[in-house]
């Protein structure tokens, strides 16, 4: 069974990076020369320079996808001592590694403000020897093994040639002697001088420059691979963007894009719910718009009114108020009425313009989320959006006033729904 799950494992893994290879290259060779600094230990009185120049590196990288990989590597260089403050030293150095490479500026998306910056990480473990020259002891080289991590700035270059500037940390085990090879890698030096064994660590540092090169016939390499289906181009912007403006047309000019209108030949100045079909308020057969009395059920005969006459149309227009047919409703935080609800406008300017004896006041609400001085200046607002409606409909300023009465605490503000109630403006006849 094991061997069965090894090889289902394997096939798997081939399978991926095989399919992987279809879309981006995945090899890279690097070369890298540059700095190094012996952190320590070092004899007392033994100093290297901060930026000691003397270490090349080279490796090979495969990437298992664009954000991780597997890399190999090669280091060679030398310590030298500090001119002039130290005494002369000079320690020869060779590394080699295996380690995991993660494309940290992919995870976290340097593509948004560059596509040719890059950022590598990279970690592992490995061995190396070191060599001295110029010793009290002529010791024979000092073998050791390592744990190496570091970071790796990218610049694209071409898309198969890259600049890189890298800083790394290698941490060696049991290093016998100090780095410029005049100590045992001890507290305490041994007299005669013998291998302590005491096998204590060590650490430095590189900086280098380098250059990537990308090696497939894939346009781009791993590193730089931005899946098409997250990224989409120009040309495919472009046909979303009219695919969007396409579904948000509206035919009958009722305020409800096609794409939701249920009805979407609505006559023109109907009166419609979210979904634009045409309102019929009073449910009396007759739709609001072919209706003179769209809140008060009428047959058809006498154009949707009652066969009892009404004394005072304003008694009818408070009747409507109360009902609640001529609110005025707002999304949350908005002063733009809802396009449904402005049909209750239209009704009103009608009204005014055949009653010129009655005068209004709107009056503006907003929902209790937000604090209560930014409720009363957002009611006022939806007030005023109504008012400046009226007008430009050809009411006179004259007869109408606004005022906003901020937070509307008859509704649940724990529901969504009475939450939305409370976003309107009312009138009230003066």
């Amino acid at each position: 069974m094991k061997k069965f799950c090894f090889v289902a494992f394997l096939a798997l893994g081939i399978s991926q990076i095989s399919y992987a290879q279809k879309e981006f290259n995945r090899w890279s060779l690097e070369v890298n020369g540059g700095f190094n600094k012996s952190m320590g230990p070092l004899t007392p009185g033994y100093f290297s320079p901060t930026l000691n120049i003397g270490h090349a590196d080279l490796g090979a990288r495969f990437m298992f996808n664009e954000y991780f990989g597997l890399k190999g590597d090669f280091g060679f260089g030398k310590f030298n001592e500090v001119a002039g403050e130290s005494p002369e030293f000079t320690t020869n150095y060779i590394r080699a590694n295996a380690q995991m490479v993660m494309n940290a500026g992919r995870m976290l998306n340097f593509e948004k403000f560059s596509r040719k910056l890059g950022l590598l990480a990279h970690f592992g473990t490995g061995f190396g020897r070191l060599s001295y020259e110029q010793t009290i002891y002529n010791q024979e080289a000092d073998y050791v093994y390592n744990i190496i991590s570091g970071i790796t700035t990218q610049y694209k270059l071409t898309e198969h040639l890259a600049l890189t500037g890298d800083i790394t940390y290698i941490h060696n085990g049991r290093q016998t002697y100090t780095f410029d090879g005049n100590s045992y890698n001890a507290s305490v030096q041994p007299n005669p001088p013998a291998n302590p064994f005491v096998h204590a660590p060590g650490g430095w540092w590189t900086g280098t420059i380098g250059l990537n090169f990308y090696l497939g016939s894939q346009e781009e390499h791993a590193d730089w691979y931005i899946a098409a289906d997250k990224y989409a181009t120009k040309e495919e912007l472009a046909t979303q963007i009219g695919e969007i403006k396409d579904m948000l047309k509206d035919s009958d000019g009722d305020g409800i894009p096609d794409y939701l209108d249920k009805e979407p030949n609505t006559p023109a100045q109907a009166r419609v719910n979210s979904f634009g079909i045409t309102l019929d308020s009073d449910s009396d057969g007759l739709p609001d718009h072919e209706d003179n009395c769209p809140f008060l059920p009428g047959p058809s005969s006498n154009r949707g009114c009652p066969i009892e006459e009404i004394a005072n149309p304003v008694d009818y227009l408070q009747k409507a108020i109360d009902d609640n047919y001529l609110n005025v409703y707002f999304a949350f935080d908005s002063s733009k009425p809802l396009q449904f609800s402005v049909s209750a406008v239209q009704f009103v300017s009608n009204f005014l313009k055949k009653n010129p004896g009655t005068s209004l006041e709107i009056k503006g609400y907003a929902d209790e989320l937000g604090s209560e001085d930014y409720n009363i200046k957002l009611s006022e607002r939806r007030a005023k959006a109504v008012y400046d409606l009226l007008i430009a409909s050809g009411i006179d300023a004259g007869r109408l006033t606004y005022k906003g009465y901020g937070e509307d605490t008859s509704v649940d503000k724990n529901s969504p729904d009475a939450r939305q109630l409370a976003r309107r403006t009312s009138f009230e006849i003066k």
